[in-house]
């Protein structure tokens, strides 16, 4: 054969063997790619119409493709904006769930309270006229305490409540004896016996059990509602590590470079990647389970013995009945008191002789329903409570899922019944390896996302110790205490059980439940029974000495 023959042929092979397999003379068209491509927003102009050598890549595979190097930097960065939204809307139904209802037990505790003191406010001042404007500034600042302490103010109840207690006995006491002139030392003396004379009978101490349990466990529930809310939203925003943005590229847009834009990622690829990217996230699924199950044992608080609305609804008819012991009891109280802290000095005997006015009303009239408010916001706390726990229950494993949850969805991955037709990181077919387990370290086999397992995610950690304090204080509230103000009485402490009721504090006896009767409550009826025990001349003679000390005081 002559030499120049060999000469020729050697060349061809040569042409022939750099071929890419199953090529035909001319490369594939990337018409597919460039409509795939144009149709996310980018421009045609650097796009090539048919495939070129590929090895300038640096993420997909260097094969022959149709990704320039600016493609594949452009749908890298689209890739790491799509997992963002991804996990953004993923988790969007938790982030509602905190939002809106944090926003609606608000609105609602703080318009029980406002219904509350309008209330007593109105009550008191058809029951007794200019007598208890002239004195209300002692139920104003208990709301205005109570409140501040709901919105988080520094404000240790049971203290508060003391304090109340103790400054209208000394009002009552000098209305209950006019005839005598009190000192600022005298009437502190008389404060003193509060405890010990018990003036009110058993409902300060059913009040200060009730209100202190109800309000904390309101307050801790609406923190616990906030505190959720704020880590849901920092966690909902990701920050892919540059090995989580490589292997969303390509696994979402490495089929593009390899002209197959239509073909989407082998669903347990999908799980490896979403695993890898967000391990951190799925770390924090353990403290958010014991987070919700501590906001659902307070939201059963709520619905029972620590339940805010039958504490606050007929607070003032309490508050009445406190006033009727201490007019049953007046006498005995006020000998006590002489005997403790001395006979008083009399007062002159002008200010002494006023008569009460005729037409001053001495009963109690009950509430009209529809005068009375009987829900606030347009709700019900049972109603509220019913609908977030169903909500709550929902969000649990919430951070762990969103791999499984993102992963199912149509538009990301070709679903688990196509698994021979999917693109497994190199071409379409089937994905072998293994699905890796949850949290930072079950990824250091990882097939898919390079994981420094040594190194958690700082951000994370603080939302886990946020988390961490919180089921504390939800804790704390379920068992009644205050983790401010730790009451080590044996009156508040709880039973040894952790239910946070003792024995004689929370059965059916001290929770204000209606009847079926709507017109009047059933606490209103027990007032007007007793007022009517009371006798009217009793009453008259109670009310009277009222009148006559207030017009005295304020002259």
């Amino acid at each position: 054969m002559p030499s120049w023959i060999g000469a020729v042929i050697l060349p061809l092979s040569g042409l022939l063997l750099s071929l890419p397999a199953g090529a035909d003379v001319k490369a594939r068209s990337c018409g597919e790619v460039r409509q795939a491509y144009g149709a996310k927003g980018f421009s045609l102009a650097d796009i090539p119409y048919q495939e070129i050598a590929g090895e300038h890549l640096r993420i997909c595979p260097q094969e022959y493709t149709c990704c320039t190097t600016d493609m594949e930097d452009k749908l890298s960065q689209q890739s790491k904006l799509e997992f963002e939204n991804l996990v953004e809307e993923t988790s969007h139904f938790v982030r509602t769930t905190f939002v809106s209802r944090h926003k609606k037990f608000d609105e609602f505790f703080r318009e029980l309270l406002e219904n509350a003191e309008k209330s007593l406010n109105d009550m008191f001042v058809r029951t007794y006229g200019m007598l208890y404007m002239q004195n209300s500034e002692v139920f104003q600042d208990l709301f205005t305490e109570l409140k501040r302490y709901y919105t988080g103010g520094n404000v240790n109840l049971e203290e508060m409540l003391n304090d109340f207690w103790a400054r209208l006995l000394e009002r009552m006491f000098q209305l209950i004896n006019p005839q005598y002139h009190f000192s600022e030392d005298y009437l502190e003396c008389v404060s003193k016996y509060t405890d010990q004379l018990k003036p009110f009978g058993d409902v300060p101490r059913k009040l200060k059990i009730q209100v202190t349990r109800a309000f904390i466990a309101a307050r801790t529930f609406v923190q616990g509602l906030t505190v959720g809310r704020e880590v849901a939203n920092r966690v909902s925003k990701v920050s892919p590590t540059p090995g989580c943005i490589r292997a969303l590229m390509k696994m979402l847009y490495c089929p593009y470079c390899r002209g197959l834009p239509a073909v989407r990622p082998c669903n347990n690829y999908c799980l490896n990647v979403m695993k890898g990217c967000l391990a951190n996230q799925a770390d924090l699924d353990t403290e958010w389970n014991l987070f919700v199950d501590a906001m659902l044992l307070v939201a059963e608080r709520l619905e029972g013995p620590f339940n805010i609305e039958s504490v606050m609804d007929p607070i003032d008819v309490k508050i009445s009945e406190a006033i009727m012991n201490m007019q049953e009891n007046s006498m005995q109280v006020s000998a006590k008191v002489f005997q403790g802290c001395g006979q008083p000095k009399p007062a002159p005997a002008l200010r002494s002789a006023r008569s009460a006015p005729e037409n001053f009303n001495t009963r109690f009239r009950p509430y009209n329903p529809e005068e009375r408010p009987t829900t606030a916001a347009g709700t019900s706390l049972d109603r509220l409570v019913t609908d977030i726990k169903e909500k709550l229950k929902l969000s649990k494993k919430v951070w762990s899922a969103l791999p499984y949850t993102i992963c199912k969805d149509d538009s990301v991955t070709a679903g688990t019944s196509n698994e021979e037709e999917c693109w497994n990181g190199h071409s379409k077919a089937r994905y072998l390896p293994e699905i890796m387990n949850d949290g930072l370290t079950n990824q250091i086999n990882n097939p898919e996302v390079d994981v420094d397992i040594t190194r958690p995610d700082t951000f994370i950690r603080q939302q886990i110790m946020a988390l961490r304090v919180m089921t504390n204080k939800l804790k704390n509230a379920y068992n009644g205490n205050d983790v401010n103000f730790q009451d080590t009485s044996e009156e508040s402490s709880g039973s040894g059980s952790g239910s946070g009721c003792m024995d004689d504090v929370c059965p059916t006896e001290f929770e204000f439940v209606t009847t079926e009767a709507p017109a009047v409550d059933p606490d209103r009826r027990e007032v007007d029974s007793s007022a009517s025990q009371l006798g009217p001349s009793l009453l008259s003679t109670f009310l009277l000495c009222v009148l006559l000390a207030l017009q005295r005081l304020c002259r």
